[in-house]
């Protein structure tokens, strides 16, 4: 882990802040002065002192939150008038999201502190599935729910195959279901764009074995060991 993460990660300050903080000479690592902030450092067998105060890492933690639309999924962000951190206890401060939601975009977040962990899910040679439920304006013909499913251009290079299931059409509006396994930016509204359509409404209900389910909106709860084990896995 990189010095600068391992501050932030143990609460000591943000990732900007810990990055001057290692520049200004104040961090040490195993009684030797470190001012490089990508200076490679193992938790369970370094010693990090900041202005000589030994920094403890502190035990991995999982939570997952049921994000509202409206928060910014971000640590850092002076222009972010809500973000996800105003939804949980201030001693999770620490923890980093896995991957990412967008302001308008609900449901399953995860935060951590483990950063093998969140590799595992966030990279798609895993092929952790991520399932989405979407509405869209208009209909959802059998050419573009293929078109989706075989891969679409977004940003210069084409999706991986999706999934899409339970196709409901009521008036001017389609809602289904999307199973993808990569984490590419805004993905779903850009593949939904590419066919021609906008995306009115985006939760996502479940990644790998975990599901949202009955958690209500803005609330959170903190991993099971066997579902930790099960991702892990």
């Amino acid at each position: 882990m990189r010095l600068q993460v391992f501050l932030s990660h143990n609460g000591v300050c943000s990732r900007r802040k810990a990055f001057a903080l290692v520049q200004s000479g104040f961090v040490s690592v195993n009684g030797n002065i470190v001012d490089e902030p990508s200076f490679d450092v193992d938790s369970q067998k370094d010693m990090v002192r900041v202005g000589g105060k030994l920094i403890k890492p502190k035990d991995y933690e999982y939570v997952l939150l049921n994000k509202p639309k409206g928060y910014v999924t971000t640590k850092e962000d002076k222009f972010a008038e809500k973000t996800v951190y105003d939804l949980l206890p201030s001693k999770f401060g620490h923890l980093s999201p896995v991957g990412r939601l967008d302001k308008n975009t609900e449901g399953l977040l995860l935060l951590t502190n483990d950063g093998n962990f969140s590799q595992r899910l966030t990279h798609p040679k895993f092929n952790v599935k991520k399932n989405y439920f979407v509405r869209i304006n208009g209909i959802l013909s059998e050419e573009e729910k293929k078109a989706l499913e075989t891969g679409v251009m977004i940003d210069g290079k084409k999706t991986s195959p999706a999934e899409i299931k339970n196709i409901k059409t009521q008036k001017d509006t389609a809602e289904f279901c999307i199973t993808i396994h990569e984490g590419r930016n805004r993905q779903i509204r850009k593949m939904c764009e590419a066919i021609g359509k906008k995306v009115i409404y985006l939760k996502r209900v479940s990644e790998g074995v975990l599901k949202l389910g009955a958690l209500p909106s803005s609330k959170f709860r903190s991993l099971s060991r066997e579902e930790i084990q099960k991702l892990l896995a």
